[in-house]
């Protein structure tokens, strides 16, 4: 039975090395096992079936006759399907996707209100609203804008900077 215990915390182990040192060993072995460490033969898969196969092992060992033999056939059945298991959850993390990022792009035709003064041709800073989120931009204008005046994204200039427009009143 310890033999069992021992590759599931051994399997255990394995799982956290995976989880803290992520691509360590993928960077070390880089060029000489290419994808080999990719899908099936990942060590999360590698660390599930190994954990599997040990605690079930010493379940099965521990509360039927069946000898280390039988013991050793449920536990590989088990661990098969945990890796199995663990393959399709990581599959599954890995594909999903995400909203994309908004752009500077996205703020054209925004109010905001001017945080730092903006001189004539020169740069300051706005206060902008995109999703309901604050966004504290640089901002450039062909006139001089005073603090706290209201004013109007016309272009984004790049994603932290944009081209602004006094509200005339």
């Amino acid at each position: 039975m310890s033999w069992f215990l021992g590759l599931g915390i051994a399997g255990l182990v394995l799982l956290a090395f995976s989880l803290i040192f992520d691509g360590l060993l993928e960077g070390v072995l880089d060029g000489v096992l290419d994808g080999v460490f990719d899908g099936l033969l990942s060590l999360p898969v590698i660390a599930g079936f190994v954990s599997m196969l040990g605690f079930s092992g010493a379940i099965v060992l521990g509360t039927t006759g069946l000898g280390a033999a039988g013991a050793t056939g449920v536990g590989v059945v088990a661990g098969v399907g945990a890796g199995w298991g663990t393959y399709r959850f990581s599959r599954a993390l890995m594909s999903d996707r995400t909203a994309a990022a908004p752009r500077g792009g996205d703020l054209i035709g925004s109010s905001g209100s001017v945080v730092t003064a903006i001189p004539a041709e020169g740069y300051g800073e706005v206060l902008v609203y995109l999703a309901g989120q604050p966004l504290k931009l640089a901002a450039r204008s062909h006139v001089h804008v005073p603090r706290g005046a209201e004013v109007w994204v016309e272009a984004s200039l790049s994603e932290t900077s944009v081209q602004v427009r006094l509200v005339e009143r």
